[in-house]
């Protein structure tokens, strides 16, 4: 038996007791005639101690040529400690050693294994499996098992089956880059590993299964970012026989669970937003509405003076940053910088001060007098105090930048509390967008989602005003989760195929199967996708996933602890039928 306790449970009711422990040395005191062993497995730390009057020479000398990072058990006595530490569960004991074990050696740990280390972020990366001994690493892995617990528990309580689907699967043109892996034994042909389980989550409705889930990993050959990694997991689900307000209501009680379950906090308003909305309010489909600083529409306000830059822009559009009026010049032409910045885009700003004793002083004064100001500030819901800001450009562009700038000044105003959660419905997405440089429309969520019953005339005459059946859940400024009502007929589904531009010989090759099962009783069926790493950090209080991932990528997508992505031989290539035309 390697250890009869953890070192994160034993306290002062075990004191006289004899008890074995094992774990790695997380720091050692050597006084000579006294050394000291801070000893940590997964639970935590307990003090051991080596004395001169009450141990052997034997086992001082071997307790001296410890090193930190090794492997030991140790047996001894539990005694009560002298110098207590409140600040650990084991605080109040320390271990007697009566024996000791090297279980294996280590060699200097290139950084600190502490709470607060001195490893950068790469050098961390190449040495993920010393990172994960750290406790802010291991305690989100931690938190991520039981996230996923919670998940399983509700789902399953809900009548959910949990279904594997196929990793080796066909590729298809929608969506992202595949990853995709040669086939041996079918010379000259490829699988792609799955973006999602779409298809064959649908097929299991066919199949009559009712209710799906699956924590699945997930593959996008795509350009990373810190909520991005190429391998991903998703919580993915599909019902049949249900339309979205069944859907909303079954995850909407998830994500109840889980932040219950989880955080401890009780939230009940799940407030709904069109797309629409949330573009012209928020300037983005996922917002966050913890705080205010809605977007105000200006055109009106602001097109009837000589001010050229207002007058040949599609759209004028402000916020009122709370307390701003107080900014110095100074700290006004570096916000002006920051949002002209490449990562921003905007070519300048407009300001205008809502003083305290209800003046205006604002950068256009030459153009507009204080009662237009006074419009713009009631335009921006301003108050007293307030700053409003204003971009103006190109509708779709300028929504985007002032978006960025809103939630810029959020974070700067600590209003974006993570201990803080508010939940949001994103509805009637569009069902196509225009892609201007295939000169064609491409699904927004995928080709299988279903229209509006109402819209479908529409997909003849004006397919761009045609709305989805189709939801994003937002959570903090976050989406958390996204999916639609399915299409179910074979007809709807062709007719969806040819305004993505298949001809009927593409659609059949590509989806075939898919359209066969339809011919055999499908039911009405829809569902969601919830991204389990994003889902994960935020309950976790962050927004980047990769502390939250065992073996995560960096930013090239790249594994440096295994050095992967790396090269085959020739063998291996020729074995596959591949040949490597790099100049």
């Amino acid at each position: 038996m390697y250890r009869s306790h953890t070192c994160g449970e034993l306290n002062s009711s075990a004191i006289g007791n004899q008890i074995t422990l094992s774990g790695w040395v997380q720091k050692i005191r050597n006084k000579g005639f006294m050394i000291w062993v801070d000893l940590r497995d997964r639970y935590g730390i307990t003090q051991l101690i080596f004395d001169e009057e009450r141990s052997s020479e034997e086992l001082m000398q071997k307790a001296a040529t410890l090193g930190r990072e090794f492997v030991i058990q140790v047996k001894g006595e539990v005694i009560e400690r002298e110098s207590k530490n409140p600040n650990i569960p084991t605080g109040e004991i320390e271990v007697l050693v009566n024996e000791l074990s090297i279980l294996n050696t280590s060699l200097t740990p290139p950084f600190t294994i502490e709470n607060k280390t001195d490893g950068g972020e790469d050098l961390r990366m190449k040495y993920r499996y010393l990172d994960i001994r750290r406790n802010p690493v291991k305690d989100k892995l931690v938190f991520r098992h039981k996230v996923g617990m919670q998940v399983r528990n509700y789902l399953s309580n809900e009548g959910f089956i949990e279904v594997e689907t196929p990793y080796l699967i066909k590729s298809t043109p929608e969506g992202a880059r595949d990853f995709v892996v040669p086939s041996r034994m079918n010379e000259g042909q490829f699988y792609a590993l799955p973006q999602s389980p779409q298809t064959f989550k649908q097929l299991l409705m066919v199949g009559g299964m009712d209710k799906y889930f699956q924590i699945v990993k997930c593959f996008r050959d795509e350009d990373l970012r810190a909520d991005r990694q190429p391998e991903f997991t998703q919580i993915d689900c599909e019902m049949a026989f249900v339309e979205q307000e069944d859907i909303l209501s079954i995850f909407e009680g998830l994500t109840k669970h889980l932040l219950k379950e989880v955080n401890g906090v009780e939230v009940d308003k799940f407030p709904r937003m069109t797309y629409e909305d949330a573009m012209k309010k928020y300037g983005n489909d996922k917002p966050d509405i913890r705080f205010g600083m809605e977007f105000g529409e200006l055109n009106e306000v602001t097109k009837h003076k000589d001010f050229k830059i207002f007058n040949e822009a599609e759209l004028v559009v402000g916020i009122a940053v709370p307390g701003g009026a107080s900014y110095s010049r100074k700290e006004i032409d570096k916000l002006v910088d920051w949002v002209k910045r490449p990562q921003v885009g905007a070519l300048g700003m407009v300001y205008a001060k809502y003083n305290e004793d209800g003046s205006f002083k604002s950068s256009v004064d030459k153009f507009y007098d204080e009662e237009d100001l006074a419009q713009w500030a009631e335009k921006t819901n301003a108050k007293l105090g307030d700053l409003i800001c204003v971009l103006s450009g190109d509708t779709n562009k300028v929504r985007a930048q002032l978006s960025t700038l809103r939630m810029e000044m959020a974070e700067r105003l600590g209003l974006r509390k993570a201990d803080d959660f508010a939940p949001l419905w994103v509805i009637d997405f569009p069902l196509l967008e225009w892609d201007e440089e295939t000169e064609r429309y491409h699904a927004m969520h995928h080709p299988f989602t279903s229209p509006k019953i109402e819209d479908i005339p529409l997909l003849e005459s004006d397919p761009g005003k045609v709305r989805a059946n189709a939801y994003d859940l937002v959570l903090n400024g976050n989406e958390i989760g996204g999916g639609s009502i399915r299409i179910h007929d074979k007809e709807t589904q062709s007719k969806m195929f040819t305004h993505l531009g298949f001809t009927k010989e593409e659609a059949k090759e590509q989806f075939g199967f898919l359209m066969n099962a339809f011919e055999y009783g499908a039911p009405p069926h829809g569902g969601i996708a919830f991204g389990f790493d994003r889902l994960t950090a935020i309950l976790g209080g962050q927004e980047t996933i990769r502390d939250f991932i065992a073996f995560p990528k960096n930013n090239a997508g790249r594994d440096v602890m295994i050095d992967a992505p790396s090269k085959l031989d020739e063998e291996q290539l020729k074995e596959l039928s591949l040949k490597l035309n790099i100049e």
